[in-house]
């Protein structure tokens, strides 16, 4: 399944309008409190994954009921965080690309920790970003075209130490074998000013955050 697409929802910031943005034929992956969120919008889920310490017993039933299957951990032992539980599991489906909801929100460690781990899906070679209200969030280790559209800015912060060899084409402040380190706030809010704009790089993670005031 080539072009399948992975619809991850997770507990944070949860809100209607996103259910507009899935697909038909999305796979629906839902940690903990986004599986519940999920099963109240009458959707039946793919995988429902988790510790559950967020839901009720009556939603965790409510869950089981409405979804395909269920995966539940002990909240002690497990070593990872629903999100990223939710990843591991989202790679078996073969996707071609992982949409996460619900990844940001008012526990910043939790938005932190949840940006982070896009670095490690590039090492899965599959396209994933997280989406909120105002910004759509990836990483790449080489190369990126964003097209103009609805988002204003774009912004590109190191996800590594350091960022080397950075271009920038088809931005009103083109880069050109840049470097950045952590803490550097030069690639804050840069603007396409072509049809698209390419990213490039040659050593390092870089994290692209297109946003919309």
């Amino acid at each position: 399944m080539p072009n399948t697409r992975v619809a991850i929802f997770t507990g944070g910031d949860l809100h209607e309008e996103y259910i507009e943005k899935l697909n038909a034929d999305d796979i629906l992956i839902g940690a903990d409190y986004g599986a519940w969120y999920l099963v109240n919008q009458h959707l039946t889920l793919n995988l429902a994954v988790g510790d559950f310490d967020s839901v009720s017993e009556e939603q965790y039933r409510c869950i089981e009921e409405n979804s395909h299957q269920v995966v539940r951990c002990d909240p002690i032992d497990k070593d990872l965080s629903d999100t990223e539980l939710a990843l591991k599991y989202a790679y078996s489906f073969d996707p071609a690309e992982i949409v996460i909801f619900g990844a940001t929100g008012s526990r910043l460690d939790h938005t932190l920790a949840n940006i982070q781990i896009l670095s490690k899906t590039l090492k899965q070679g599959v396209r994933c970003s997280i989406l909120n209200r105002n910004n759509l969030i990836t990483a790449t280790d080489s190369r990126i075209t964003l097209h103009k559209s609805e988002y204003d800015y774009v912004s590109i912060l190191p996800l590594t130490t350091e960022v080397r060899g950075i271009d920038l084409d088809g931005f009103m402040y083109p880069l050109s074998n840049a470097v950045l380190s952590i803490g550097d706030s030069l690639g804050i809010s840069n603007q396409i000013v072509d049809t698209t704009g390419t990213i490039t790089i040659k050593e390092g993670i870089l994290l692209v955050v297109q946003s919309k005031d």
